[in-house]
């Protein structure tokens, strides 16, 4: 697939570095269209020894990737074509996770918007990221839906950080700016708005310009840790809680109060502890 043909990514190569602008309005759900896209992506670009970094960012400043698409509740097969491609022990948006570690070029994210869930799964998934202070958010919203992530959250974080502040992270589901982020492992370190692009731009290019092998090497000498045992409990766990009713109950009444718009987004923490079950 050419670089001009995928709908909700915009991608640039120059010098070593592709940069991938997620666009997926309103908000960049994690839908099974931008899935798609993002999967050939990584598919395209894993094998191409003229990349070096993948930079992943958002088109739009208020959102990086809010999350996983809430109204699959009503479309359990919007994935069966992805699913008959992911490897054994594995749900889609697992895989997908995988797919970004198992690239030999670095991932950086610029986070500038707001992760949840699913969107701050992919973050953990990468190998970098860094956060605009004041403007960057990130958090893992589940249990307020009544459930526990399914895509690698609890495992990413689990090689990041304390047990303590995972538990923290998952079941306090609050929103952590970007300092706070930092401090806890989660991205590597947040700066000022108008500092993050060059700062960003400037590491691409100088992991791009080190000797060919090298970035390589360094990630086979740094390999990703097996979590396959981790995300079989994960699937489990997540499949027991969200056949009951509260999980359903919690999904509809958020997209009901105004999840998935843009004004429902930036209070979703709030508005999901606010239904009433």
């Amino acid at each position: 697939m050419s670089d001009l043909n995928y709908s909700k990514l915009r991608i640039a190569r120059l010098d070593g570095v592709a940069t991938v602008t997620i666009a997926n309005p309103p908000v960049n759900v994690l839908d099974a269209p931008l899935m798609t896209e993002l999967r050939r992506f990584l598919l395209s670009v894993h094998d191409d020894d003229t990349i070096k970094v993948v930079v992943f960012e958002s088109g739009d400043p208020d959102f990086f990737i809010a999350h996983v698409d809430m109204t699959l509740i009503d479309d359990h097969h919007a994935f069966d074509e992805i699913a008959s491609d992911v490897p054994a022990g594995l749900n889609v948006f697992q895989a997908l996770g995988e797919m970004v570690r198992a690239l030999p070029q670095v991932t950086i994210v610029k986070l500038t918007g707001l992760a949840r869930g699913g969107g701050a799964e992919f973050v953990a998934a990468c190998d970098v990221a860094f956060g605009a202070i004041g403007r960057a958010g990130i958090g893992q919203i589940e249990a307020l839906m009544g459930i526990v992530p399914s895509g690698g959250a609890i495992q990413y974080l689990s090689t990041r950080m304390s047990r303590g502040r995972v538990l923290e992270i998952i079941l306090g589901a609050d929103l952590f700016g970007a300092e706070e982020a930092a401090a806890y492992g989660w991205i590597n370190r947040a700066l000022p708005a108008d500092e993050l692009d060059g700062f960003v731009d400037t590491l691409a290019r100088n992991i791009a310009a080190v000797p060919d092998g090298v970035v390589q090497a360094a990630k086979r000498v740094l390999p990703p840790v097996d979590l396959m045992a981790g995300f079989a409990r994960e699937e489990a766990e997540w499949g027991k809680l969200f056949a009951k009713p509260a999980a359903e109950r919690r999904i509809r009444g958020g997209l009901a109060a105004g999840a998935q718009t843009r004004e429902g987004e930036k209070r979703l923490e709030a508005m999901l502890r606010g239904i009433d079950i």
